[in-house]
Parts: C-alpha cells; sequence; structure tokens
C-alpha cells in the first residue's frame, strides 16, 4: 500500500483511509459511537454514559482522540484515545490506575503518555487501520517527545478466562517488565487456576505491541463492566525497534498541529 503525508491537513493517509486527530466535538461523537458499537453491542460491555448509544466517561473530555476515517464513505472506523501527562494531572490519575496500584511508575509520570479505548469498526479490520493508528500513535509520541507509552490491553472472558491466564502465562516467561516498573492489579484475574496449559490466542493489539517492544508490567485485573482481563502495558519509546519506528514516523512530518 502506499502512504503518504497530507502536511496542509496534518493527516497521513493510505488507500482508502486516512487517521488525524479529532479537531471537533462531532468527530469525538463519531469515535464514542464506534466504541459504543464494539464494546456494547458486540462485547457485551456495560458501560454508564450521558449519551445513548455512546461509550463516553470522564477521561473523554481530557483525552485527544486519534481516528482513522474510510475515506470513500467518510466514516470513523478505528479510534485510540490518547491521555498526555498534563491531562492526566488535571483529570487526577490515569485510567490504569482504576485497575492497578502502578506507584513504581511514579517516575515516569512527566514523560508517560496513556492510550485506550481502542477499537476497530468491524467491517475494516485490516492491517491498514491499525497500522495508521500505530502511525499516528508513533508520530504524536515523537512530535511531542514523551519516553513512555502505557495503556491496557484487553483479553475477551467468554470462555471463562482460561486464554487471558494461558497467554499471561506464556507472556511472563519473555514479555515481562523489570521489577522497577511492575504493577500490581487490584482485582486480579486467578490465572494460576485458570490456567490450563494450551496455547494461547494472542489478542492482535497485544500482539501489535509486543512486536514494537513493550513489556507487561504485572498480573492481569478482572474489569468486570467490561469482562476481560487486562495487562497493563509500557512501551519506552527506547526500545521501540528501529525498523517499525521508521515504518511509523516519516521525516518532517507533521502530524500534530
Amino acid at each position: 500500500m502506499q502512504e503518504r503525508l497530507n502536511e496542509n491537513t496534518s493527516t497521513r493517509e493510505k488507500v482508502g483511509y486516512s487517521v488525524t486527530l479529532a479537531h471537533s466535538e462531532e468527530e469525538v461523537r463519531e469515535a464514542q459511537r464506534l466504541r459504543y458499537k464494539v464494546f456494547v453491542e458486540e462485547l457485551g460491555a456495560r458501560v454508564q454514559t450521558r449519551l445513548p448509544n455512546h461509550d463516553i466517561d470522564l477521561y473523554d473530555a481530557f483525552c485527544e482522540h486519534l481516528i482513522v476515517r474510510e475515506n470513500h464513505g467518510d466514516r470513523v472506523v478505528g479510534t485510540y484515545r490518547i491521555l498526555s501527562p498534563a491531562a492526566a494531572r488535571r483529570v487526577g490519575n490515569y485510567y490504569s490506575e482504576n485497575e492497578f496500584y502502578i506507584n513504581r511508575l511514579q517516575n515516569l509520570r512527566g514523560r508517560m503518555v496513556e492510550v485506550g479505548r481502542s477499537c476497530i469498526h468491524p467491517e475494516h479490520r485490516s492491517g491498514a487501520v491499525i497500522t495508521l493508528l500505530w502511525a499516528g500513535l508513533a508520530d504524536y509520541m515523537v512530535r511531542n517527545n514523551y519516553d513512555y507509552l502505557i495503556g491496557c490491553a484487553s483479553i475477551g472472558m467468554a470462555d471463562g478466562g482460561h486464554n487471558a491466564a494461558n497467554l499471561f502465562s506464556q507472556l511472563a516467561q519473555e514479555h515481562m517488565a523489570p521489577a522497577e516498573y511492575r504493577v500490581f492489579p487490584q482485582h486480579g484475574l486467578p490465572f494460576e487456576r485458570l490456567a490450563d496449559g494450551r496455547t494461547a490466542m494472542v489478542p492482535p493489539l497485544i500482539k501489535g505491541y509486543l512486536r514494537v517492544g513493550a513489556w507487561v508490567c504485572g498480573e492481569p485485573a478482572w474489569d468486570p463492566d467490561f469482562n476481560t482481563a487486562d495487562l497493563l502495558l509500557l512501551l519506552p519509546m527506547s526500545r521501540m525497534n528501529p525498523r517499525y519506528l521508521r515504518h511509523f514516523v516519516k521525516p518532517n512530518a507533521a502530524f500534530i498541529p
């Protein structure tokens, strides 16, 4: 696929799609409607929201919202929300702190961005959309000189949590963060009891994080509202695979206005 950057609109494009930060309340609403479609209608999450058919929480007003738009149909088909260090101070904490004790990351706060609520429309779950989301995130981090990226990556528990438990057991062997970056779940998944030794299926989002160099920061937490097991992942930009960094971040690309 050919990729180009449109510097006039601060938008990075692939054939059929473009990615940018939401610039209006309506664009944010589009992202929130997509989140509702995926998390509530498709996956059965329970959310409290002030607008019907929108996934909205208190963090949204403090976040920047990355969106991938279908050029032909002009629909938002992918999204990620971004909480900067300054925004985290304004809201009072990172979203992850609702699930994990992250005291050991305290000294990273001034340079640490949190991402979350990642989803892609079921008709557009292709490599192009996820690549553009990653390109937007990488560009955001580099252009703003942030050093660390964190995010909760979810694993579905429709099977009772066995895949999540097996996955953590597998990842713990090679991808655990150093002890100084470990976090602890507030409501831990009993992974030792649920693990049955089967080879785990790795969700694409987690696979993407690991591919670019992220660490797993500790044991999974159970999120009852979304019925998922969540892992906190940490990506120091210094660990990002240079090949992926060159691919995602183009020289002189003014992605962020």
